[in-house]
């Protein structure tokens, strides 16, 4: 049995309904397209378990698990949209600069 990292209770509600979502998502089209739960972990190269934890939205399965399940279905575009190119995208060389090299003050001698 894998080790659980964390417990439920430290993820984020939203991130938890995602997941309950893409598992239930899972689940339905696996159904709708009668292909069996062996079949299909067979498919993904996974075992009947994590199957399971899948359709559960257990945020304690690996990330690429569902999307190669969403993927699989055919369903990975609907049920995660591309993410816009500008959060991905590198625009040049930001550089962070102290508060108060900002200001025009001294540099802080002790950071780092």
């Amino acid at each position: 049995m894998p080790k659980k990292l964390s417990g439920s209770d430290v993820w984020p509600t939203l991130v938890l309904d995602h997941l309950q979502i893409w598992g239930r998502c899972i689940r339905t089209q696996r159904l709708q397209q009668r292909i069996t739960a062996a079949d299909l972990c067979q498919r993904l190269g996974i075992s009947a378990a994590t199957l399971r934890r899948l359709e559960r939205g257990d945020p304690g399965a690996a990330a690429g698990s569902y999307l190669t399940a969403l993927l699989t279905l055919g369903i990975a575009d609907a049920a995660t949209p591309p993410v816009p190119a500008a959060l991905w995208q590198e625009t040049g060389s930001i550089r962070v600069r102290l508060r108060q090299q900002r200001e025009g003050g001294e540099p802080d001698a002790d950071y780092f």
